[in-house]
């Protein structure tokens, strides 16, 4: 598929999200970017924002399965992965596939799942494979995480590792509606006399593959990969960072840096193109030092600083 066509199939996934979800063009925009770049995204915000209302809308107007898991303290690794059953019929054990068995899975307040739950999900995100018991079994592709968090409710919580927060792809919150598109949600929901809001089919799962797969063929400079280095490594010297972002982070400048160009119809990338990707990109693999932390310096604020220091390269 031609990045043209590409870029048409998107506008219309997009425009079918909207049917569902009001406003948030920002939200909706890197959300779409981040599952066009086939990687995992990290949602930290407030409840009844309407987090699973779009993982849900995407799921539908892309043809894929979807999957929710309520993360909570008590959940078991094969709550997730699913396990060996005895069949009696056959007296044997046979697999039976968990909820990560899905195309775009939902993890809800994933916080709130002890450690060995993380790890069987971080496996799932980086190997595209669960282990049970006796054997590991690959995930269908493709396989995108879409994980929530309130970043103000922390009491029996476990913070995530930074290998997994860094298994991300980028990070973003979707924020409170504006009060006309409130009202809008609301003139919705009489209209419509239910609750769900049905969103259309535009792809299919083989489809959306292909989709995918013309993210390659954006043409990318040398000077933007020096560039996205560059980003990186200046997190990584900031006098406030206790660890910046890893290699991981600038491969995800890249990637979707150039999704965004073709979302914005070109088969070329731009440094604007990294630069609105580069803070949701980058924020979340950054980890403070105390002393600035207790002073309210976040990850966001010294990737905002990156950013503006590190000189824009000139691109043919």
């Amino acid at each position: 598929m031609q990045p043209a066509d590409a870029k048409r199939a998107m506008d219309e996934v997009v425009a079918a999200v909207h049917t569902a979800v009001v406003g948030r063009p920002e939200a909706l925009d890197l959300v779409a970017t981040g599952l066009l770049a086939d990687g995992h995204l990290l949602l930290e915000d407030l409840p009844g924002l309407g987090k699973t209302l779009i993982a849900k809308s995407f799921a539908q107007a892309l043809g894929l399965s979807f999957a929710r898991i309520q993360f909570t303290a008590d959940l078991l690794p094969h709550d997730l992965t699913g396990g060996e059953v005895w069949d009696a019929a056959r007296s044997q054990f046979e697999f039976r596939p968990g909820p990560l068995f899905a195309n775009l899975v939902l993890a809800d307040e994933i916080n709130r799942a002890p450690p060995k739950v993380q790890s069987a999900l971080l496996e799932a995100m980086q190997e595209y494979q669960v282990t049970s018991d006796r054997a590991s079994h690959p995930l269908d592709r493709p396989f995108l995480v879409l994980a929530t968090q309130n970043p103000l409710e922390l009491e029996g919580t476990y913070p995530l590792p930074e290998a997994q927060v860094d298994r991300f792809l980028l990070r973003l919150s979707v924020g409170y509606p504006t009060p006309d598109e409130e009202r809008e949600i609301l003139e919705r929901r009489r209209a419509r006399k239910e609750d769900p809001a049905p969103v259309p089919a535009v792809l299919d799962r083989d489809r959306f593959r292909a989709v995918q797969r013309a993210v390659e063929e954006v043409a990318i400079d040398p000077a933007l990969e020096a560039y996205a280095v560059a980003l990186a490594t200046a997190t990584r010297v900031d006098p406030r960072s206790e660890v910046g972002a890893s290699p991981r982070g600038s491969l995800a400048l890249l990637k979707l840096g150039r999704a965004h160009a073709l979302l914005r119809g070109r088969d070329y990338t731009l440094p604007d193109d990294l630069k609105a990707v580069a803070v949701p990109a980058l924020a979340h693999r950054i980890l403070v030092k105390p002393e600035p932390w207790v002073r309210g310096v976040r990850g966001t604020q010294v990737a905002r600083e990156a950013l503006a220091r590190v000189p824009v390269p000139k691109v043919p």
